[in-house]
């Protein structure tokens, strides 16, 4: 039998098992993934509604989680993955929260010394970042959504910062003078990301590619480049050394270039060989988990 054909049928298998797992699911993964396959229930849109609302009701009036960073990001986004837009008012106040953020005391690059002069990593060099907490205030380490972990210190402020970037630009604010500053600086620090084992990490090269997949011109020029030197580096098995697969998918999967596609079929027998009975891949961010891998497989 044609490899191929094995292939695609083990593919559809692993959707199958997929969509077995979100069939009942009243989360916004479970939503999206209904809908993505064109399954969805009848009492969706009636849940869909229900789960926004609860989402707004657990805000404070200021827009935030409790004032937790972390998960107010992520409540922008969760938001508007299930339609509710970035001009309604439940929205625009947590966006609004996580703006405030920009430019705060603790912010990625800000300050220097020598060594982050030299990697150009430093307030002479970048700037626009979003503060996860004063500098006082340790933040590491910290999960993201998508199940990755960041334990260096400077590394999860740089990874906060890019997924908050992501939840502005996705709200439509890429207008801002610091959102603008922001982009720039990775932009900028793209030019310095020749080394796959360099002084950057893998995991934070992914990171920075997931709000430029979302960057509008000039900005957006350096996409095509990034996604294709994340590509250059997989694995015969489908990986990446030293970088999470999901986290990886995830942002290849928003970059949507062709390099980056292809990168994402490559990683079908990674993904195949994770995937459990019951359609999941583990117990780490099992539903963002299951919804990335499903992204990925129907590419596949």
């Amino acid at each position: 039998m044609d490899t191929a054909v094995v292939k695609s049928s083990a593919v559809e298998a692993a959707i199958e098992r997929l969509a077995t797992f979100f069939h009942t699911q009243q989360t916004r993964q479970g939503l999206l993934a209904r809908a993505a396959l064109g399954r969805s229930l009848p009492e969706d849109a009636t849940q869909r509604a229900r789960l926004i609302r609860e989402m707004r009701a657990e805000t404070r009036i200021d827009g935030s989680l409790g004032g937790a960073v972390m998960p107010t990001i992520w409540r922008a986004i969760e938001l508007m993955d299930l339609g509710h837009q970035e001009d309604q008012a439940g929205t625009l106040r947590v966006v609004g929260w996580v703006l405030n953020l920009q430019g705060k005391p603790g912010a990625y690059g800000a300050g220097c010394s020598e060594a982050r002069h030299r990697h150009r990593v430093c307030e002479h060099y970048i700037g626009g970042f979003f503060s996860a907490a004063p500098p006082s205030q340790r933040v590491s380490p910290v999960s993201m959504p998508n199940g990755k972990v960041f334990r260096a210190e400077a590394a999860a402020r740089f990874a906060i910062s890019c997924l908050a970037l992501r939840a502005a630009l996705k709200a439509g604010f890429e207008g801002r003078p610091l959102i603008q500053q922001h982009l720039v600086s990775l932009v900028m620090l793209r030019e310095t990301w020749t080394d796959w084992s360099g002084y950057f990490t893998p995991d934070l090269i992914v990171s920075a590619l997931q709000p430029l997949s979302l960057a509008p011109p000039p900005h957006r020029a350096v996409l095509p480049g990034l996604a294709a030197f994340v590509a250059e580096h997989q694995a015969e098995d489908g990986t990446w050394p030293n970088a999470d697969l999901f986290h990886t998918l995830e942002a290849l999967l928003m970059a949507g270039t062709p390099e980056a596609q292809a990168a994402v079929r490559r990683a079908m027998p990674a993904l195949l060989a994770l995937q459990r009975p019951d359609g999941s891949f583990g117990g780490t961010a099992q539903q963002e988990r299951a919804w990335i891998g499903l992204r990925a497989l129907r590419l596949g």
